[in-house]
């Protein structure tokens, strides 16, 4: 057995379960971490970031464009805190990130003495946050722990998780095993009694409809298998959209999933917290379906007719063979759902000028281009007027809508392809929170596009300050740079576009300069995009 330090025992781990990419900020805490990252340069890339969070955002990114774990690193106490709307992002999004911390000195967690970086109880508070956390107190329970870290990351529900190492405990050594990556267990099938149940109803439904959402991301073949035999339309919001390419004619927009929804017999939900449908738009006399690897998550708002608790994949093929024997050939709905896609495209249009902006960067951004969306009036017009060809290709913040993620989250993107062009919206506003990631994409010369729709305000907030006030001062009007002039003075690339019609040049210059590059907007007021997003009851 080598003799190694405790934060090489990390280091080794991290590389015998795939690890390729670190993002972080090195500090006091940590330098043994860091030391360990050196000498592993050669098989390990260290994204040193300018701020915790934006660390944490790119992990993010990084793990929803590949579907690898994304690792991150940060200094106890306040440099973990400034993570956690990241943290909370991630979870929101069931996203599979590994946040490494340090510690006060071993023998004073606890105490309270005023350690530098000290938290009551950092532990127990980073679980509230993740699927599981965990202290590493000696350095020879390091691979056994890293171990279980990504052991939990891969089976059942993806969520985040942390490990944390005091200084002392990086700094000792052991002789410890060089890791081996940890025996995943095999999902279990799933239950065929339910299966069998779920394929009479959606075999006798004369309007199947099925609602997808991230947890279908990896099993789009079968998915549209299903799809296809049961000519049923596949309807997603954010983390579903490519599952199913949004050229094939079953896939089909939220705002189109709720018109269907007044008309469907049977629903199939797959990997969806199915929140808003089952909140707001009404179930009587609907037979609703649910496939989700999580028990709790099949129950949470309403309970289904029947529930099949597995993973969508395994769930789906099981499904597909039960329905071909079942299940007689269907006519085509091509005509039908072609025409409703042209109906809602045509309404979608008087979104403006989200549509228009939207719609140019669709034709410049390739098939195979990742799209980054942010909490901002375009981002909102995005979830129903970007089309999508390819799973994991739109990147959203979920539910949790946390402001200014999206461009350290795309930085991240950019890192785990390289070789794909990445395009990120933001709002003026967003864009401020994590303003200082422009210095690490100059650093690392990431060819990162990003688009800052600038109004000079919240727009969100000033409408519904307007709206319930009759006022919209407070709060929502910003001072801004020149956000052309701020990107040169970083080192990056600076375009101005005042219409759809010089944004597109904006682009196509802008994908070729190589390097960051930051586009500004300027906009006035725009149409509000709610009406497709928040839909009333129909049934």
């Amino acid at each position: 057995m080598p003799r190694m330090t405790g934060a090489e025992a990390i280091v080794q781990g991290l590389i015998a379960h795939g690890v390729d990419t670190v993002f972080g900020l090195p500090g006091g805490q940590l330098y043994y971490l860091y030391d360990a990252f050196y000498r592993h340069r050669e098989r390990l890339r260290i994204i040193n970031t300018r701020h915790e969070q934006g660390a944490a955002y790119m992990a993010l990114g990084y793990e929803q464009s590949t579907g690898r774990v994304g690792v991150y690193d940060v200094v106890p106490g306040p440099g973990l805190l400034n993570t956690t709307a990241a943290l909370c992002t991630a979870w929101g999004c069931n996203a599979k990130v590994l946040c490494v911390t340090g510690q006060v000195p071993s023998h004073g967690i606890g105490s309270g003495a005023g350690y530098l970086h000290e938290l009551p109880d950092q532990l127990g508070l980073i679980r509230g946050l993740t699927k599981w956390a965990e202290r590493i107190e000696r350095p020879d329970d390091a691979p056994a722990l890293v171990a279980e870290a990504f052991r939990q990351l891969a089976s059942g529900r993806p969520r985040p998780v942390e490990i944390e190492m005091a200084p002392d405990i990086m700094e000792a050594t052991a002789d410890i095993p060089l890791p081996l990556p940890v025996a995943i267990v095999e999902a279990a099938p799933p239950d065929a009694d339910a299966i069998r149940a779920a394929a009479q109803l959606l075999a006798g439904a004369e309007k199947p409809l099925i609602m997808i959402g991230g947890g279908a991301v990896d099993a789009g073949a079968e998915l549209l298998a299903v799809a296809e035999r049961l000519q049923a339309p596949v309807v997603s919001f954010r983390h579903g959209k490519g599952v199913i390419s949004d050229r094939h004619y079953l896939s089909q927009t939220y705002a189109a999933g709720h018109r269907l929804w007044a008309e469907a017999d049977v629903v199939l939900a797959v990997g969806t917290r199915l929140k808003y449908p089952l909140m707001y738009w009404g179930t009587t006399g609907l037979k609703i379906l649910r496939i989700d690897i999580d028990p709790e998550e099949i129950d949470r708002v309403q309970s289904p007719d029947v529930a099949i608790c597995a993973d969508a994949k395994l769930a789906l093929a099981a499904l597909d063979a039960e329905l071909a024997a079942v299940c007689p050939p269907r006519p085509s709905r091509e005509q039908e759902l072609v025409a409703l896609k042209a109906a809602m495209a045509e309404e979608y249009a008087r979104v403006q000028p989200q549509m228009d902006y939207l719609r140019v960067m669709r034709e410049v951004l390739p098939d195979d281009g990742f799209f980054v969306d942010e909490i901002t009036q375009v981002g909102f017009a995005s979830w129903y007027g970007f089309p999508s060809y390819l799973p994991r290709h739109f990147i959203s913040s979920g539910y949790q809508g946390t402001l200014g993620y999206g461009y350290a989250t795309a930085l991240g993107v950019k890192v785990g392809n390289p070789d794909a062009p990445v395009l990120q919206i933001s709002g003026d506003g967003g864009f401020m929170y994590n303003v200082q990631e422009l210095a690490t994409a100059v650093a690392e010369n990431l060819s990162l596009v990003t688009v800052i729709f600038r109004d000079d305000r919240f727009g969100n907030v000033a409408r519904d300050l307007r709206n319930h006030f009759g006022d919209e001062n407070l709060g929502a009007p910003l001072t801004n740079p020149d956000f052309v002039a701020l990107a040169k003075s970083f080192g990056a690339t600076g375009l101005r576009a005042d219409s759809p019609a010089s944004l597109r040049d904006a682009l196509v210059a802008g994908f070729a300069a190589g390097g960051p590059v930051l586009i500004e907007v300027p906009v006035g007021e725009m149409a509000s995009p709610w009406e497709f997003i928040m839909l009333p009851q129909v049934r």
